[in-house]
């Protein structure tokens, strides 16, 4: 353990035997993201996550029991921070259709988001078969909301445009689609590949599939 590590650990201990409750189970949640960047799903253990917590084993088998517990409690926590963002630009009434999709689209690519520690364990869920029903029992829910959000500010924007052979629901369901396609580009890709790019790509289908109500990027460039 470094030195920096080793004074990391000293003040996690020291604010772990003084904490609220929601402020150790905070701790063990953001120590579980680590780990799970760090090691995976499969290498990740209750011993790892004390260890990037500073906290007692006691402690984190007090407040989540086991490591099943633990684990969907982070990724509910995950989705729960991810659905809080996108849907405040969702509830805005000053925005205008086009502008909530836009928004919708953008915070799936904010940095307190869209950062390699968390998509390390988004697709860590993804790619591990036991915890893909997890998953699947905390998202779908969640997944589903935004979906018909989508849907219906699709279908506001058809109407208002009459985009006749536009479907409001394969346009979601495409959203979708890109949303989970960029961000695995950007934790395998992070050079190549990044958060403006995602937005940029985004902002083309946008254009190209909604030109009444989105600039083209080579309008806006040319603008500029």
């Amino acid at each position: 353990m470094t030195e920096v590590t080793a004074k990391a650990a000293k003040t996690n201990r020291t604010v772990g035997r003084t904490a609220s409750k929601e402020v150790r189970r905070q701790q063990l949640i953001e120590a579980t993201i680590t780990s799970i960047a760090k090691h995976g799903i499969s290498g990740t253990t209750m011993t790892t996550v004390t260890g990037f917590a500073g906290l007692s084993l006691g402690i984190v088998n007090f407040h989540f029991q086991n490591k099943e517990n633990l684990f969907e409690e982070t990724l509910r926590y995950l989705a729960r921070e991810h659905r809080d963002h996108w849907q405040k630009s969702a509830a805005n009434a000053d925005l205008t259709p086009e502008a909530k999709l836009m928004a919708i689209g953008d915070a799936h690519f904010h940095p307190s988001i869209c950062n390699r520690k968390k998509l390390a364990v988004w697709f860590g869920f993804y790619g591990e078969a036991g915890y893909r029903a997890s998953y699947r029992k905390i998202m779908s829910e969640i997944d589903e909301e935004r979906w018909e959000i989508s849907r219906d500010l699709c279908e506001q924007i058809i109407a208002e445009g009459g985009y006749a052979n536009v479907d409001a629901e394969h346009v979601a369901e495409t959203l979708e689609g890109l949303y989970d396609g960029f961000c695995l580009n950007i934790l395998i890709y992070p050079k190549d590949f990044t958060r403006e790019h995602a937005k940029a790509r985004l902002r083309e289908y946008f254009a190209a599939t909604f030109p009444k109500h989105f600039p083209s990027p080579t309008d806006q460039s040319c603008k500029g």
